[in-house]
């Protein structure tokens, strides 16, 4: 799911690298964030509404709403819309008030 060719933008891409998200082993490249590499690994929902659980996806992509906060390597609400993707690192989904899912 990931753009790999463009008319105009060249997209220079670093070393591939893995993380836990939720149990499962997704793939990713240096310098990414964890929500591009959510997306690239068909993960479109990211959390819930607070009040009627409806389904979030990515909204803003750099850093002003909540819609992508999870935890990540044990420390709550990171927005992984710029947070980017480390070798190993444990990311898991939560709901509105922060507890895990």
């Amino acid at each position: 799911m990931r753009i790999e060719e463009h008319p105009i933008i060249d997209f220079k891409r670093g070393e591939k690298i893995s993380f836990n998200f939720d149990g499962k082993t997704i793939e990713a490249y240096k310098g990414e964030t964890i929500a591009a590499a959510l997306y690239s690994a068909g993960v479109k929902v990211l959390g819930h509404s607070l009040f009627k659980n409806r389904p979030r996806g990515l909204y803003c992509a750099i850093g002003n709403c909540s819609s992508c906060l999870m935890t990540v390597n044990e420390e709550p609400n990171v927005r992984i819309c710029i947070k980017k993707a480390e070798e190993g690192m444990i990311v898991r989904s939560q709901d509105g008030r922060g507890e895990l899912l």
